[in-house]
């Protein structure tokens, strides 16, 4: 067999092999789609755990202390956190993207990015609230363990909501360089 027949045919093979550019789309959508529940499904997670731990505390802690109101907040901002969850999931459809056109998934891609971005500056500023509240506490007389608690809660909630907002974008935003290369 020739070097040039056998190139051919590897040609050919590596050809076959590619998924037509016609398909590219439904599949990137699809993807999309899921990587959006699965982040849902993340921050649910998080939300469910800090239910459980916190709600537990918030039982077991002395009322006069900061960690009671650390758990407090954190099972009030984590029930927030559950809706949200509990929202994206269901309105995730990983399988009813197919018929999206190009400027469609263009349009969505970019609009979660935004989505994202800016909850990722409200997350600096639930950091920013719970260093306020803590700075607060060294002036008041009443209950300053409420305002240290809460913004420890708010530290905490803003710190992980910034890690996850911001890691999610830079995952997510791999999709728009594939969707923009489909413009060809």
């Amino acid at each position: 067999m020739s070097f040039s027949l056998l190139f051919a045919m590897l040609f050919a093979t590596l050809l076959l092999a590619l998924p037509d550019p016609a398909d590219a789309l439904p599949l990137l959508n699809r993807s999309r789609e899921m990587l959006a529940e699965r982040g849902m499904g993340v921050l649910g997670a998080w939300a469910l755990l800090n239910l459980v731990v916190s709600g537990y505390f918030v039982m077991h802690t002395d009322k006069r202390t900061e960690w009671h109101y650390f758990h407090q907040m954190n099972v009030g901002w984590n029930m927030v956190n559950v809706a949200l969850a509990v929202y994206g999931i269901l309105n995730a459809h990983p399988n009813q993207v197919a018929g999206m056109t190009l400027a469609d998934s263009l349009t969505a891609q970019f609009n979660f990015e935004k989505i994202l971005l800016f909850n990722a500056g409200l997350d600096v500023a639930y950091v920013a609230t719970g260093s306020w509240l803590r700075a607060r506490a060294l002036s008041t007389d009443r209950r300053p363990e409420r305002l240290v608690g809460f913004g420890r809660s708010l530290w905490v909630q803003g710190a992980f909501l910034l890690g996850f907002d911001v890691c999610f974008y830079f995952i997510y935003h791999q999709f728009a360089s594939q969707l923009l290369a489909l413009l060809g």
